[in-house]
Parts: C-alpha cells; structure tokens; sequence
C-alpha cells in the first residue's frame, strides 16, 4: 500500500509517512519567530556597543521589529482559520458547496483538506438521502396504482370481486408490504450494504408473472389521469426463455425491480401497437442469466449511453416517448443498475437494429475452484 493510500499519523500531511516531519509546521514557525526576534534584539544590541548608542532606542526598535514580525506570523495563522470557521458555519446551515482553500503545507492545511473531506461525505450523503427518497416513491407508486384500480374495477362494477380479482390485488398489498420492509432494510445503506435474499427460482414462470403485473399496471394507468390520457395497452409484451426450465440464483424481489422498471420504460418509448420482448439465457456460470429487454422505439443515441442509467436523466431525444406516455422520473434505469449491481453483475445499452436493447448479465452462484 502506497502511503498516500495507508494510515497517518497525526502529524503527518497527506501523503507523508506516519509521524513525518513537516518543512513548514506551525511548530518550527514560532520557533523561527523567536529564534529571529533574538538574533534582532542581540545585532542591535552589538549595532549599540559599538556606535554607542542609546540602550533605550535600540530597545524601542527591537520591540518594533520583534512586533511587526509576529504580527506578520499570526495573520498568516488566523486568516484561514476565519476562513475555515465560514466554512464550517456554511456546512451547519446545510451548504455543502463551500470548500477550504489547500495551499498550506502545516497542520492548518491538513485541518483544511479534513474540513474539505467531511463536506464531500455530507454532501455525498444528502444526495443519497435524497436520492433514496426518490427510489422509494418511485417504487411505491406501482403496485399502489394496480391496487387502486382493482379496486376502483370492483367497486365501479367493472370487475367482480371474484377469487382470482382478490388474489391480483392481494398480490399488490403484498409487494407493498414487502417495499415498505425493503425501505426499512435500506436503513443500512449506511454501513453500504443491502441484504440480498438469493433463492433459486425458474424463470419462464417467474418472468411470466412480472409481464403479468405490467399488463396490469398499463391498464390500471388507462384509467388513471386526464381521462385516460397516460394509457399504453396498445403495446404487447413478448416472453422468450431458453430453455424453458431455464433456473436463476438471485434475489426475487430486486429482480422485479429490474425488470419491471426496464418494461416500464421500454413500453413508454414504444410506437403505436408496438412490441416489447423479454428474453432470458442461460449465463456461463451455474445459475447464471443472459437477460434483454428490447422495445421498437427511437433508440437511444449512441453519445447517451452512459448516461442512461443516471438518476432523472430522461433523455435528449426531441420525442422520446410514445403516445399516452408522461415521461416518467428518469429513475427507472437508474433503479435497474442498483439492483444488478447488487448482484455483481452488469447491465447496459447493447447493439440493437431497431429501438432500444437492454442488456442484463447476473453471475449467479460462483464457480468452486476444481
């Protein structure tokens, strides 16, 4: 480990080796300050004997120099001290863009890089706070928006409260139960880890029950809004695992968070009547996954497919969206890439002759080495 990358002491400056010894320390500057102040009063004292003069001036000017020096010394020690104390009072108030000037090699300047630090981490915290508050919403709005409208159905005598109408809007209690359980497991975001419940599961049943869901959300949006005006049940969603006893290790739960918001997106950016596809593949390693999921949509530009998967990017293309579609938050990529990255695994925008092809690889259970 390199030492700018290991442990330090507490007089060492960054970069420096534990304990090392600092050209420019507070320490040997007010040592310098007296050292000087006596080499000043002792060459005006010898100036005196031998030009007999006065002892009283040459103490006066001592005085005068020794003052001027020190004075010169503690501007240069209190100045960033205000400035770090304006800092720090902006940090308090919630402003977290004001940073220390680093152009000292003493201990105020390791005080200025560590004041630099904490602003970094505290903004970098209110951004994830306020980041895990969006993905909350954002993921709370889909099965309370299927539960409304099996409601609504029955109660408008659209549907009949029959067993299967029960078991749908069971289904979306149940995953709401398990978002408001998920949300009190990402309390431990702060630790920087996430529980992941890896289960084997197949995945033609499993996927089918997903489209299902999003089948069911398109229409429940159809009745939602400005008369209807966000419905997208035109579109058809297309299934195709192979082999069809085709088996996964992973998360179930963080694997509906992918899919469903990748078929959210892919339907928004659908033409009319158009198609969206599911496929799964079998990965490399045992219980690995090959997943895509692709629209007939404008596509995604090339210059923006590392940005894709940014929070609240929604694109730069002039009509991104299809017919009845609000656009959406620009989190459902952005929520996709953290569940496979929870996994270990990766998720991109893949070559594609016609609209937009997203491509997902799960590692599954890790090979044991032979």
């Amino acid at each position: 480990m390199s030492g700018a990358d290991g442990p330090r002491g507490p007089g060492s400056a960054p970069g420096e080796p534990w304990g090392g010894v600092r050209p420019f320390s507070i320490k040997t500057k007010l040592g310098a300050l007296v050292v000087i102040s006596v080499l000043i009063t002792t060459g005006l004292s010898m100036i005196a004997v031998h030009t007999k003069t006065e002892l009283r001036f040459i103490t006066v000017f001592s005085m005068i120099a020794t003052l001027l020096i020190t004075q010169f010394v503690a501007h240069s020690l209190t100045s960033p001290l205000d400035e770090m104390n304006a800092v720090a009072r902006s940090i308090s108030h919630g402003d977290y863009t004001r940073r220390v000037r680093e152009n000292r090699r003493d201990e105020l300047g390791d005080l200025a890089q560590t004041i630099n630090v904490m602003a970094d981490e505290l903004e970098a915290q209110d951004a994830q706070r306020k980041e895990l508050v969006a993905n909350v919403s954002h993921e709370l709005r889909t099965p309370i928006a299927g539960l409304r409208a099996v409601l609504e159905n029955v109660v408008d005598g659209i549907a009949e409260a029959d067993p299967e109408t029960m078991r749908t809007a069971l289904k979306q209690t149940e995953r709401l139960g398990r978002l408001v359980e998920t949300l009190l497991d990402l309390s431990r975001l702060d630790n920087g880890v996430v529980p992941l419940r890896k289960r084997r599961f197949e995945v033609w049943p499993y996927l089918s029950g997903v489209l299902k869901e999003a089948n069911m959300v398109s229409s429940a949006r159809a009745t939602m809004g400005s008369g209807g005006s966000h419905t997208r049940t035109d579109v058809h969603l297309h299934l195709d695992v192979t082999p069809p006893e085709l088996t996964v290790h992973a998360d179930p739960e963080r694997i509906h968070q992918v899919v469903a918001n990748l078929i959210d997106n892919a339907v928004k950016h659908s033409p009319p009547h158009g198609r969206v596809t599911v496929k799964a593949r079998r990965g490399t390693q045992p219980d690995s996954l090959e997943l895509e999921v692709l629209d007939e949509g404008p596509g995604i530009p090339r210059s923006e497919w590392h940005r894709v998967f940014e929070r609240f990017n929604r694109g730069s293309v002039r009509r991104p969206h299809g017919p009845g579609s609000d656009g959406g938050t620009g989190l459902g990529l952005a929520i996709a890439r953290w569940a496979v990255d929870l996994h270990g695994g990766r998720i991109g925008v893949a070559e594609s002759e016609r609209g937009c092809r997203i491509l997902i690889t799960l590692p599954g259970e890790p090979s044991l080495p032979s």
